[in-house]
């Protein structure tokens, strides 16, 4: 089971390149939909015996992050009449660049942390690595619908650092993590909507235009 947990990490971390190396909004959202799914299939995959407990956090995640917020922020680019980033604040080659960066000092990082347990050898690196591009999207992209998909994209690698405690955190925890995403990508989506209509477009350097 541990070579086909490390093969779905393997996707997760491609995703996040589709993610950093794309400028059209609707295939980050595809990029993030698809890792929804794969980390909804991880807790199935890392537990040798299935509980209430490893199925609900698998269908809330899938339910969730596979198909609510996808759908939410497509609905979002839809409204908002946007299609592509066009100008990053750092270029895709760049941020490619960037992102195998990332994903080696992840590994490095992970071989460090003393995190008990046997885990799949990707399951460390692909958490770390899923955070810092996170955090590179957020800082790297202009539009504040793709710096959302950063938000959640950086979420992912925190729920991915969870999975090596899945069998010791309980069930409402995770759930409220789950419930604390989504409201805040609603929050998010507000923001998204006043932006665009304040200023006919969602190039989040104007919120330094804004005055009390």
């Amino acid at each position: 089971m541990e070579r086909v947990a490390d093969s779905v990490l393997l996707l997760v971390i491609l995703s996040n390149f589709v993610v950093l190396g794309t400028t059209r909004l609707t295939t980050c959202i595809r990029a993030v939909a698809w890792q929804g799914a794969l980390l909804g299939v991880l807790p199935l995959v890392l537990s040798s015996t299935w509980s209430v407990h490893t199925v609900g956090l698998a269908v809330g995640t899938i339910l969730v992050k596979a198909v609510a917020l996808p759908r939410f922020l497509s609905w979002a680019i839809r409204e908002a009449a946007v299609r592509r980033e066009v100008e990053p604040r750092v270029g895709y080659v760049a941020s490619l660049l960037l992102g195998v960066v990332a994903v080696a000092l992840a590994a490095a990082v992970a071989q460090r942390l003393p995190v008990p347990g046997v885990h799949p050898v990707l399951l460390l690196p692909a958490s770390l690595a899923a955070v810092i591009i996170g955090l590179l999207v957020l800082t790297a992209r202009a539009k504040a619908l793709t710096q959302v998909v950063g938000y959640l994209v950086l979420e992912n690698g925190i729920y991915l650092f969870g999975l090596t405690h899945v069998d010791r955190v309980p069930f409402l925890v995770e759930a409220g993590v789950l419930l604390d995403v989504f409201v805040a990508v609603f929050i998010m989506g507000i923001v998204v909507f006043h932006i665009n209509r304040e200023f006919d477009s969602l190039n989040s350097a104007h919120l330094s235009e804004l005055r009390d």
